[in-house]
């Protein structure tokens, strides 16, 4: 029988992969893995080809949002973001317009030297 000073076995920790959609709940996560992980998940998105994406961080003191947000101002991958509407989760969550016409033509450039732009369809501010 183990006494209580022997040291329990660490159980090995799988990782856990996250079906790509265009919604990413955040609270199942640490704070302090959130931005690996949206970082992560944007490069997912666009390899899946998505234009738009919803980031669920919930409301509470607003400390996510505004660390979600400030990643977004300076990524290069993302065209345009702001807060969800009312109905699709309001201050809770970030709606993010990726720029897959740049990233598009960038990876087709540097495969085969002709660009291959895929714009997104409706994203605000363009018209």
């Amino acid at each position: 029988m183990a006494s209580d000073d022997d040291p329990v076995p660490a159980m090995p920790v799988e990782p856990y992969v996250l079906p790509i959609e265009d919604v990413l709940d955040l609270h199942p996560f640490e704070p302090r893995e959130i931005l690996e992980v949206v970082d992560a998940y944007l490069d997912a998105a666009l390899e899946r080809g998505l234009c738009e994406v919803r980031l669920i961080h919930g409301r509470g003191k607003g400390v996510q949002r505004a660390r979600i947000q400030q990643m977004l101002q300076h990524d290069r991958r993302v065209r345009s973001w702001h807060d969800a509407p009312p109905g699709r989760g309001g201050w809770g969550a970030t709606l993010v317009w990726l720029d897959t016409e740049r990233v598009a033509t960038e990876a087709t450039v540097a495969e085969d030297g002709e660009p291959s732009p895929l714009p997104c369809p409706g994203t605000p501010g363009e018209g």
